[in-house]
């Protein structure tokens, strides 16, 4: 009731302020959230996902990312946790940056991107490679970014999304963005939930009866609200919040479990200072997060275990046009995060840091940037970071990225102080990494092909010790190699919009000492997709290819998941009512496949859903 209440009122003073504005504006502009992320990302791959990209995937962000990207994802059933592998690297090695702000968990290091709906954000962007010296801990095989970016003109547009399928599947989405050429606001809310009770294919007990997903029930509420005023011409203060809680049980490997569910939710608070005096630029941001767990062992009692963190942010990025050419940014941060729970205690961690940025363009062709930065704490020793990236383009045709850096993540919670087991003792991952791109552009077609190779000391791994309680220890070196592509193309005939996308990933991520394969990095993913478009109708169809995985650190060719490929088709028609009134249907995993990403833990076959998205 209280975050009902709290959320009602913040709605309802943005709406008071923006309506008390009512100049026209001159010309449009947009305050982009993260400006780091395009300042200094010339010399890697950055890829941008569209709104039409985002609307015709699955409202969590895993079905978006899994089916448009190169990210290996890992899940324990639908819509249950759902973990990463970027490059090779572990679910603690891809970050989750919000608005510039690092939000993967203190108490694991990671996102289970199936407590993320895509909707709620207006910009996603996934950029592959290192990036700890401007995103800290984690930033190691790439970066996910979630943006709520603010425009400044005269507008009031309301989106609202409705979707029903199979297995009582709802979705609900609704974002409203007022503003002039002063304020701005967004509100939004979104609901997923599912009882999730599918058959499984092909899978019987030993009666012979069917199998099915049971205590897969799940149930996510995500509002947000974001503001900004700009004070004058140099001034802009911005508001972002954001509460959500994930009410989920876990499905059963075995009928005979005991049913179980976990319930956890975050609550994101940032104020953002942005000045403009000419050479002279200041961004000042102060941030609070708030997250926390529940974990019922038997859903039928009241008894939990626990977590807890609370962690306040504050970062300055002062700016200066030393040349015309040459910009200098120096960046200071402060982190303090408070943990207590049943199982880690209570604990504070201080991190500050000082970090500084260069980026040079010698002319429109040539780009450089050069960034340094050094944390300080008692908890562990930091290594020096680094990054030098370079981008030349060398004619319409073909742009030439080079990028070196150096990238860490530091223990978490679990790993330092779990009870029991805990190792305060332990050293950061850090990593050396090395990537080439290749950027093709001709007429209606872009093709970007990447080479890497990453480095990895000191891999955190829980193993087991004295009495058979597992410990984490810095126990293994990882050399990851690969290639990715990116394939895009757009053409247009009279009326009809054709489009097609296509990503590639090959990957060899090793463990230096024994030669063999990381455990859940598949050594190929394709994705895939076309579409198109005529009047009021528009089409598409995506597949998802993944390579099989091992399972065990030995490679032992009997514990393998099976490779698989999915495939989703969908179509809409827009009745042009109001702004949009698009009335859509979809056949998800529309062969039939009988998959799994994780053993034991299977995935739904054929079904449907059907959508209303209304414009006004």
């Amino acid at each position: 009731m209280t975050l009902r209440i709290r959320f009602a009122f913040l709605l309802l003073m943005l709406c008071q302020l923006i309506s008390a504005q009512g100049d026209s504006i001159k010309l449009t502009e947009v305050v982009v959230s993260d400006a780091n992320l395009k300042k200094y990302s010339n010399s890697q791959s950055v890829l941008k996902l569209s709104d039409s990209i985002i609307n015709r995937n699955e409202a969590l962000l895993t079905d978006l990312l899994n089916f448009n990207s190169t990210i290996y994802f890992k899940e324990y059933g639908r819509g249950m946790l759902s973990t990463v592998s970027f490059r090779g690297t572990t679910s603690s090695q891809t970050a989750v940056i919000w608005n510039g702000i690092n939000i993967n968990s203190q108490m694991n290091g990671s996102t289970d991107f199936n407590t993320i709906s895509g909707s709620d954000y207006n910009s996603i962007s996934v950029k592959a490679g290192g990036g700890s010296v401007i995103y800290g801990s984690g930033a190691i095989g790439g970066t996910v970014h979630l943006n709520n970016d603010l425009a400044f003109y005269n507008r009031f547009e309301n989106n609202l999304k409705l979707d029903y399928g199979s297995f009582n599947t709802i979705g609900i989405n609704y974002k409203t963005n007022i503003s002039n050429e002063k304020w701005s606001a967004q509100i939004g809310f979104s609901k997923n939930s599912s009882t999730n009770d599918y058959k499984y294919l092909n899978r019987y007990t030993w009666r012979g009866e069917q199998r099915w997903n049971q205590n897969g029930q799940y149930d996510i509420i995500t509002m947000s609200a974001n503001a900004g005023y700009k004070i004058d011409s140099r001034n802009t203060l911005k508001l972002y919040s954001q509460f959500s809680n994930t009410d989920r049980n876990t499905s059963l490997v075995v009928e005979t479990e005991t049913k179980s569910k976990y319930i956890n939710g975050f609550n994101r608070n940032l104020l953002e200072y942005d000045g403009d005096f000419g050479k002279f630029k200041t961004n000042f941001k102060t941030a609070y997060i708030f997250e926390n767990y529940q974990y019922f062992a038997d859903n039928s009692t009241n008894l939990y275990t626990y977590g807890k963190t609370e962690s306040l942010i504050t970062k300055a990025d002062l700016g200066y046009t030393l040349f015309k050419s040459t910009q200098i940014n120096g960046v200071f941060d402060y982190n303090r995060t408070k943990g207590y729970g049943s199982s880690f205690g209570d604990h504070v961690r201080e991190i500050s840091s000082a970090g500084l940025l260069v980026k040079q363009d010698f002319s429109e062709a040539w780009k450089n940037e050069l960034g340094i930065r050094k944390e300080f704490t008692n908890n562990y020793k930091s290594p020096v970071l680094f990054t030098l990236g370079s981008s030349y383009q060398f004619s319409k045709l073909y742009n030439f990225k080079l990028n070196l850096s150096r990238n860490f993540r530091i223990p978490t919670y679990n790993d330092l102080y779990w009870d029991e087991g805990g190792n305060p003792d332990l050293k950061p991952e850090s990593s050396y990494q090395a990537e080439i791109g290749n950027v093709f552009t001709f007429k209606n077609i872009s093709l970007t092909q990447t080479f890497y190779y990453i480095k990895i000391k000191d891999l955190l791994q829980w193993v087991p010790g004295k009495n058979g309680i597992w410990s984490p220890i810095n126990k293994d070196n990882v050399n990851s190699y690969g290639a990715e592509t990116l394939l895009g193309w757009k053409k247009q005939f009279g009326k009809n919009n054709f489009s097609a996308n296509a990503s590639y990933a090959y990957t060899a991520s090793k463990d230096e000492e024994t030669k063999k394969q990381l455990f859940f990095v598949p050594f190929n993913k394709v994705t895939g997709s076309v579409a198109y478009s005529r009047n009021r109708i528009s089409a598409y169809y995506q597949f998802l290819y993944n390579g099989f995985v091992y399972t065990r650190a030995d490679n032992n060719p009997d514990e393998i998941i099976n490779d698989y490929t999915v495939s989703n088709l969908g179509i809409d028609y827009d009745f042009k009512f109001l702004d949009s009134f698009k009335l859509g249907f979809q056949v998800l995993n529309i062969f039939n496949e009988d998959y799994e990403s994780l053993e034991d833990r299977p995935m739904p076959g054929r079904n449907f859903n059907m959508y209303l998205t209304l414009k006004f």
